[in-house]
């Protein structure tokens, strides 16, 4: 079965360095403060809307789609802001939640028609054992990589304005993990692979 929660990074052929240095010395002031506060309020809504939707999924099996569209609305600005912000892309982050067509960053989780309530009750009951404890520890190693792969990858970029493929794609497949892992929760049934591939 294929994994309902996508993410893909398009990979650049060429990075600008002088973007790379723009975002290191003041990617804050552009990027942290305008999408962090937009991002900050609409994850105190997720919170709500996580609730109702856990309690509507509970009752009744289904996600509403509203609530749902909403969630992963949130996740994908988040996604690009994240992936701008350690340079797997050069495209600035679009403000909103919806898709855009010529998006360097595609997220996507697959609307479930039904959610089973049983493991609703498993995942938030015993999640931490069989998800968080095993995905973590796997997680934690891997992102010590990642930070690795990053820093080596800055030095790469700004001197040669290419950022490894190798590299890109492990820290690409890093954030897909990480996606899988938060979407499993109550976005859907399917649990995630201890993979960070397509």
């Amino acid at each position: 079965m294929s994994n309902p929660v996508k993410l893909s990074i398009e990979y650049p052929e060429q990075s600008s360095r002088g973007l790379l240095l723009l975002r290191l010395f003041f990617g804050f002031f552009y990027v942290i403060i305008p999408h962090g506060i937009c991002l900050m309020v609409l994850g105190l809504v997720a919170m709500f809307a996580m609730v109702i939707a856990w309690v509507t999924v509970l009752f009744t099996g289904k996600y509403p789609k509203g609530l749902f569209d909403f969630i992963v609305g949130v996740s994908r600005w988040s996604t690009r802001v994240g992936t701008y912000m350690v340079f797997l892309t050069d495209k600035y982050p679009a403000f909103g939640m919806s898709e855009k067509v010529d998006d360097t960053v595609k997220f996507n989780v697959e609307y479930p028609q039904s959610l089973s309530r049983g493991k609703l009750l498993v995942k938030t009951f015993f999640g931490i054992f069989y998800v968080m404890i095993p995905h973590g520890f796997c997680l934690y190693i891997r992102m010590l990589i990642t930070y690795i792969f990053l820093f080596i990858a800055f030095w790469v970029v700004l001197f040669t304005g290419q950022f490894p493929k190798g590299m890109h794609d492990f820290v690409v497949g890093t954030f897909r993990w990480q996606a899988r892992v938060n979407m499993y929760f109550i976005q859907t049934d399917v649990y995630p692979p201890f993979s960070g591939k397509e």
